[in-house]
């Protein structure tokens, strides 16, 4: 659900359960269905008294439930074995605490290699807040990463709410076995149901939780001096100058009234309850201050105070400090070090910045990490006539994230576009899904920074090499939809184009106006973003031509400097009703022999009713409105130049063209061996201690397990046993070194291919030796002629796995002709990766040659995503080359790093830091 740093799955930075460890951890703090902060933790041994104190505190009636029996003696009995288990038998039991109380828990036993069952009890004076959905969730997550892929449990048909709790997860399929009992069975694998379900209970949860923060009814600012200059005054007085809706209350042991606001030495002396407490004080006073606003029950704090995790190791301690002070009452926090929130709602008129800039109401929702980012992005959107609906300064997001913010504004009535700009992630594969489903109703423009490329990560292999953190973001965003700005301005230029406005159909832009060099200008613009500028059709030209005068009939339509607003706007018209573009760019060049109003008024009157964008390019008027507003209250973004028109009006189309499209589908992979595949795992860790690449014949045998076709190789040590397996193989081969330590092996000329007969191998052997110095060799098989691909994986510690693929061979380096995307792996992602390739007309046939097998290729992409996702130990995987040949793909050499397995994130699990 949440947060700042890179170790969002885990509360504190703790780890989650590795697969095959015993490892334990602090727990998951999640949202309850009320928005109240429910605390999820592995069992303890000294859990075993607040266990028999839940079993006594339910009633009779849930003792039978969860028992088949009214005995609270075995309801202590199952107690002391939750709490004194070996966890090496594989057992799982988590708890859920509320207030520092255990209200509920959950476990499941063992059954089979890949079965356990499950059980659970939840106090029932928490019954309907969704507890029991979330120990569900958060026990599938533990089961899942523990290799658990079915749970089961048996419950009693009368049991009316538990029922519900797993037929609304989305996990579980249910069956009647009669005498009055129910088996549930549960697939702990994300479905896309399971998700789409997980999603609105996290944003239900999420908008109750956040609704204090950002629609409060009271807010008290803590910390407001007497005096200007002060952020607490000053936040005081903009909330004040805003017009809040609300009551506000000024807290100040020192005054009874600030301006015309009433102060109170303390948040416990405010009367009457506070939604929102901003606090300004000093960073050594914030810990006492948040703990007085949980006593009081305030739901919400903004901390504007610096002096936290931006200070190094102790700042960062003191930020944990503060967040589980904030848990224990359920107090969502934005901030530390941030500039503060603004929501323009007219209901709500909230203010609670201490920004020089007061934003007008609109409909893109803003969040920055850095403040004064974020006063920049206001600031150029008000010059701009881009409202804004709500902002978020995120600061050092000890709590609220952009995750949760994606939750809010997802379903948020007054937002129509939402605005991120981020330094870091917190739970990046999580936000590429919430993206996801956020982007088929509301595009998410989002500016990253920190791209440089001091980020790539040293690597042996071709995938590794080629990784950086950029390439991960960019593989993110292409697979959630997201509009990746490389600006702050062309996330304002977006914005404009998309907020309020209907979306293009299709990318093909018309451009009309009285300045040719400026559509000149645009149409290059166009053709540099692949937007098509099409000629119109021979009755769309003549009635251009015939009633408006323009300078021939093409497109871009040049109307002349002598135009009069009435041909501006029937040529306008006729270019809307002729249904031949899919938006429309008006260049317009302002002259005295001119008036601005006029124009600005006839092209309002033109774009009324206009089903497609509209936008408009004014030149030579410094002091013309930077929209022209319609009828209906919307307006037309009016922008300086073309190039920046056409720019924003390319991300509309390609958001237009994304959101449109089938998400696609993860397709089942078959004819592969898990379990050969994790026993090959094993068996190379359990030989050395850390990390190190498998050797030819295992590498190839992982292949196998996942189904990916290898050319046959046989690796030989010594001469004689070279020319044994050259026989073995057949003629042509190719013979390549096996020395230790050698990734690279053309590099140091350790490859000899098409090698004819045992006479020419020989001579190969002796040349490889001399040159690599090792007597190791492989004797591989010609492959069949066709593409040489590369195809690989490489497991980045914040993104998680990445797939490549793009050009192979002796290639690979030179063209850098690559693409990325992380998982899940739809088929349209595999298909995009190949497709957009610049080799991709090789793959298709190119000047007669046969086209490469294509599905084939899609396949083994597939599979290795099947790898990623079953075999976490894989820190790099390499096939290069991959043949894409017309009769299928063959991996030619293969390259595994295996490293011992760390706890990965359950990527999607609804949980706060």
């Amino acid at each position: 659900m949440t947060t700042s740093e890179h170790t969002e799955h885990v509360a504190g930075g703790d780890h989650q359960f590795a697969t095959g460890t015993t490892a334990a951890v602090a727990g998951w703090d999640t949202l309850a269905a009320d928005g109240s902060v429910v605390h999820i933790r592995p069992v303890r041994a000294d859990d075993e008294q607040a266990l028999d104190e839940l079993n006594h505190r339910v009633s009779d009636r849930t003792i039978y439930l969860r028992f088949f029996a009214l005995s609270r003696y075995a309801a202590d009995q199952h107690t002391h074995h939750l709490t004194t288990a070996d966890p090496l038998d594989g057992h799982v039991a988590l708890v859920a605490e509320v207030d520092g109380e255990v209200v509920g828990v959950a476990s499941y036993e063992p059954m089979r290699t890949d079965e356990a069952e499950m059980a659970f009890l939840v106090d029932d004076a928490v019954h309907g807040r969704g507890i029991g959905t979330l120990l569900l969730e958060q026990l599938a997550a533990v089961a899942r990463e523990r290799g658990i892929r079915h749970l089961h449990a048996d419950t009693l048909a009368e049991n009316g709410p538990m029922l519900r709790v797993f037929m609304d997860s989305g996990f579980t399929e249910v069956h009647q076995l009669g005498s009055g009992l129910v088996e549930l069975s549960m697939d702990t694998a994300y479905a896309a149901r399971t998700l789409d379900r997980m999603a609105e209970r996290e944003r239900a949860a999420e908008e109750r939780s956040l609704k204090p923060l950002l629609a409060p009814r009271s807010v008290a600012v803590i910390g407001a001096g007497r005096e200007a200059g002060g952020i607490g005054h000053e936040v005081l007085m903009n909330l004040v100058d805003g017009e809040f809706t609300g009551h506000l209350f000024a807290v100040n042991p020192h005054a009874d009234r600030i301006g015309e606001t009433p102060a109170y030495p303390s948040i416990a002396d405010v009367p009457g309850p506070v939604d929102l407490a901003v606090i300004a004080v000093p960073s050594a006073a914030v810990p006492a201050v948040v703990e007085a606003c949980g006593l009081a029950g305030v739901g919400g704090a903004v901390i504007l105070t610096s002096g936290f995790s931006e200070l190094g190791a102790d700042g960062r301690q003191a930020q944990r400090d503060l967040l589980k002070l904030a848990r224990r009452h359920s107090l969502r926090l934005i901030g530390p070090n941030c500039l503060g929130i603004v929501n323009t709602a007219p209901e709500i008129r909230l203010d609670a910045t201490f920004a020089n800039v007061r934003p007008l109401p609109g409909s893109l929702a803003l969040a920055a990490q850095s403040g004064a980012v974020g006063i920049a992005v206001l600031d150029h959107a008000s010059r701009a006539g881009l409202g804004i609906s709500e902002f978020v300064s995120l600061g050092n997001k000890v709590d609220v994230s952009g995750n949760d913010l994606l939750l809010h504004w997802w379903h948020e009535p007054h937002t129509d576009v939402i605005g991120l700009y981020l330094e870091s992630f917190g739970n990046p594969r999580k936000f590429g899904r919430l993206a996801r489903l956020v982007g088929r109703t509301k595009p998410v423009l989002v500016v990253k920074g920190g791209r440089s490329s001091g980020g790539r990560r040293a690597g042996a292999s071709h995938t590794a090499a080629a990784a950086t953190p950029d390439t991960a973001v960019d593989a993110l965003f292409a697979q959630s939809g997201v509009l990746r700005m490389e600006t702050l301005e062309e996330l304002v230029d977006a914005a404009r184009v998309l907020s309020g406005r209907p979306l293009p159909r299709g990318g093909r832009l018309a451009i009309v106006g009285n300045a040719g060099g400026a559509g000149v200008l645009a149409a290059d613009a166009a053709s540099a973003l692949d937007i098509d500028v099409p000629e119109f059709s021979a009755v769309t030209a003549a009635e251009l031509t015939d009633d408006t005068g323009a300078v021939g009939a093409g497109n871009p339509v040049d109307l002349g400097a002598a135009a009069t607003p009435a041909i501006l706007e029937h040529a306008i018209r006729v270019i809307l009703e002729s249904g031949e573009a899919d938006a429309v760019l008006v260049t317009y060049a302002a002259t005295r022999a001119g008036d601005v109003g006029e124009t600005y008024a006839a092209i309002a009157r033109a774009a009324a009713d206009s089903t497609i964008p509209v936008v408009v390019t004014c030149l030579g008027a410094p002091n013309a409105e930077p929209q022209i507003v319609l009828a209906d209250g919307s307006a037309l973004p009016v922008f300086p130049f073309p190039e920046t028109a056409v720019r924003a009006l390319g991300h509309a189309m390609r958001y237009s063209e994304w959101r449109t499209r089938p998400q696609g589908i993860v397709p089942a992979i078959s004819g592969v061996d898990f379990d050969g595949a994790r026993a090959i795992v094993r068996h190379f860790l359990a030989r050395q201690s850390d990390d190190g690449w498998l050797d030819a014949k295992h590498a190839e045998q992982l292949m196998q397990c996942a189904g990916i076709a290898v050319v046959p190789a046989l690796a030989a040590s010594g001469l004689e046993a070279v020319l044994a397996a050259g026989e073995r193989v057949g003629y042509p081969l190719v013979l390549k070194t096996a020395a230790p330590g050698v990734v690279h092996k053309t590099d140091v000329g350790g490859v000899r291919i098409g090698i004819p007969d045992a006479e020419e191998l020989e001579q190969a052997y002796r040349e490889i030796t001399l040159a690599v110095g090792d007597t190791h060799m492989i004797v591989q098989a010609m492959a069949a002629p066709g593409v040489e691909l590369v195809a690989g994986l490489v497991r980045d510690p914040l993104f998680g796995p990445v797939l490549m693929t793009g050009s192979g061979g002796v290639l690979t380096d030179l063209l850098a002709d690559r693409r990325w995307r992380g998982l899940p792996l739809t088929d349209l992602d595999a298909g995009e990766m190949v497709r957009s390739l610049r080799c991709a007309p090789l793959l298709a046939g190119y000047r007669g040659a046969a086209p490469a097998d294509e599905p084939a290729v899609l396949d083994v992409l597939h599979r290795i995503a099947w790898l990623a996702e079953s075999v976490p130990e894989i820190a790099e995987l390499d096939i290069n080359p991959l043949i894409a040949a017309p009769t299928g793909a063959f991996a030619v050499d293969v390259k595994v790093h295996l490293t011992p397995a760390t706890a990965e994130p359950d990527w999607y699990s609804r949980h706060l830091r």
